[in-house]
């Protein structure tokens, strides 16, 4: 397992992608199941090969979403064209991650984070789902990321 302190520079995109790849797995099965987080971390720190996985911010995501979730879901709810329980369970789970990198992690820019999720819809989500994904974390990042966006503009 590696943790961001550990990781070389030119590494921490690679292992930031993985831990996100990991979390969106873990937050489906904690909504899906309503397993404790801490037992889902147990099991994906057991089970898989964490070596390449920013193991710290994967664990950041899984305990930080679910205790702010009221908080990001205010974020993108306006912004959808159905009810929050009409979404499907990877589109919910990746939006929550994206809103929380936006919000949370500007260390992060917000073309990476629309961009991570879009990539994650791509492969696990339903067959345009990536494109409502797109769809949306562009409206939030436009409200989180005013200046950040203004700049890339210029």
């Amino acid at each position: 397992m590696i943790s961001v302190s550990q990781a070389p520079e030119n590494n921490l995109p690679a292992l930031r992608r993985k831990a996100r790849h990991y979390a969106l797995q873990a937050l489906y099965q904690w909504e899906m199941a309503k397993q404790p987080l801490h037992e889902i971390q147990a099991q994906f720190l057991t089970d898989y090969d964490m070596k390449h996985v920013d193991t710290e911010y994967f664990g950041e995501m899984l305990h930080d979403i679910p205790a702010n979730l009221n908080e990001l879901q205010d974020e993108f709810e306006p912004l959808l064209d159905r009810k929050l329980s009409d979404l499907d369970p990877i589109e919910l789970s990746l939006l929550r991650m994206g809103v929380w990198e936006l919000k949370n992690r500007i260390d992060v820019p917000y073309k990476v984070v629309i961009n991570e999720c879009v990539n994650l819809a791509k492969r696990f989500g339903a067959t345009d789902g990536h494109r409502y994904i797109n769809s949306i974390l562009d409206k939030v990042a436009a409200n989180t990321r005013k200046i950040e966006m203004a700049a890339a503009r210029k």
